[in-house]
């Protein structure tokens, strides 16, 4: 019993440091920041698809305004990484905020007017996407430099994301139905202005030691820039072999996934089903980083890995044509572990990856991981106009088996060792007595 309540009083311990670890001033700022502005993020295409069908432009239109936006982000978010490893992260997401703040209020300018017009409309997501591109780099750098406890730190905001992915189209519907698409948008709008002011309010510890300073100006060296991320990124097998596999999930699982799971929802069963599903789907993410918050297992992408599995549920209980009750649950399963995966990874990113090309590696990562889906999402409709929809999400769910498989056969992969974990067992063995034959036994 002495025994027992000795250990039940050190992981007390231990979680009450671990929460210190995470839980600051500054980081409660950048926590708001990130889940404000995911409020605002998900309430975008509700209000896009109100307010462009409102009128007189069909889903086409919305289609476009949002490939905007998601064009110039692909497209420009590794020379945002550079940009975030030559000058102040914390500045520059300001500064796309503040950008972001000025078009979200010039759209809802234009609805509230009723003068809208599509290619403005495109206009303007293409400058968002541009924001974007240069605000997202910088977090990757910014979790740890304001949590030593990473993990927690990234479990914590996924939590918070997930739960604002949750509640943003709710909330968006309701102004729709109250106000109007363009109360959406300066909400959306808000949204980044407190997203600005919380990182403004932000205090960054200065850069760790022995950081290399990036020199040189101009055009040659901002190649140079590039070209170097590029070299640290294939330097690492793990790295580059994750984003391979990934490629490989976006056309084959969650590129078709997305928009036919969608599709045959609503035809079977309508939209009050289908929403159903995606809050189940939006549950599953908040229980997989709830579990991400307390799980830490040693080699952390070989458990997101297996976690990973668990997103087959979803498009394969709708393939099968099961009951809207199954559907829900293996959508909460889905969620649950594209959501663990997505904490170990990034986990492991910001841990095992040089602070001084960490925003490049990222950038990197975030362009190989995104280039894909469109092209999933493309094929989705021929694919199921040729097999069936049905059948094209069942070899997603089968696909999505052999994706996991994949990962867990490279052996960087499976074999990569957390950093902490690493140091905490040289510490414990510098530190430790040899035991004792009794202890031994």
């Amino acid at each position: 019993m002495a025994g027992t309540s000795s250990q039940t009083g050190q992981e007390r311990a231990a979680g009450g440091k671990a929460a210190r670890a995470v839980w600051s001033r500054d980081f409660a700022l950048f926590f708001t920041a990130r889940a404000i502005a995911r409020l605002g993020d998900t309430m975008l295409p509700v209000a896009l698809a109100a307010g462009l069908l409102q009128h007189g432009y069909g889903a086409g239109a919305v289609g476009l305004a949002m490939a905007a936006t998601a064009a110039a982000f692909a497209g420009l978010v590794v020379f945002g990484g550079v940009l975030a490893d030559r000058f102040s992260t914390r500045k520059l997401m300001i500064g796309a905020d503040l950008v972001r703040l000025g078009t979200q209020a010039l759209a809802a300018a234009l609805f509230y007017s009723g003068h809208v017009v599509l290619w403005q409309i495109c206009a303007i997501g293409f400058v968002n996407g541009v924001a974007g591109a240069v605000f997202q780099p910088g977090v990757a750098s910014t979790v740890p430099r304001l949590a030593s406890d990473i993990q927690g730190a990234n479990g914590a905001i996924r939590v918070a994301e997930s739960a604002a992915q949750l509640a943003g189209p709710a909330v968006a519907g309701l102004l729709v139905g109250f106000a109007s698409p363009g109360g959406v948008f300066a909400a959306h709008a808000t949204t980044y202005a407190i997203s600005a002011l919380c990182l403004l309010l932000l205090r960054l510890p200065p850069l760790a030691p022995g950081r290399r300073a990036v020199a040189g100006r101009g055009s040659k060296a901002f190649r140079a820039d590039l070209v170097e991320g590029w070299r640290e990124f294939r330097s690492r097998q793990w790295l580059w072999g994750v984003i391979a596999v990934w490629c490989v999930y976006m056309i084959a699982v969650w590129g078709p996934t997305v928009p036919l799971v969608a599709t045959e929802v609503v035809r079977e069963h309508g939209p009050r089903a289908y929403g159903l599903v995606n809050s189940a789907l939006g549950a599953g993410t908040v229980v997989g980083g709830l579990l991400a918050l307390r799980l830490r297992p040693r080699r952390m992408l070989r458990a997101g890995a297996i976690a990973l599995v668990g997103f087959a549920a979803f498009p394969a209980s709708v393939g099968a044509g099961l009951g809207v009750p199954a559907m829900a649950s293996g959508a909460a399963v889905a969620g649950a572990g594209m959501s663990f995966w997505g904490v170990m990874w990034a986990t492991s990113v910001q841990t095992q990856v040089p602070p001084d090309v960490l925003n490049r590696i990222h950038a990197y990562d975030v362009a190989g991981s995104l280039a894909m889906m469109p092209v999933g999402q493309a094929l989705a409709g021929p694919a199921a106009a040729a097999l069936g929809a049905d059948h094209v999400l069942l070899v997603a769910g089968a696909t999505s088996f052999g994706v996991c498989a994949a990962l867990l056969l490279i052996p960087a992969v499976r074999g990569l060792v957390r950093v902490d974990a690493t140091a905490a067992v040289s510490e414990r063995t510098a530190a430790a007595p040899e035991p004792s034959r009794a202890e031994k036994c």
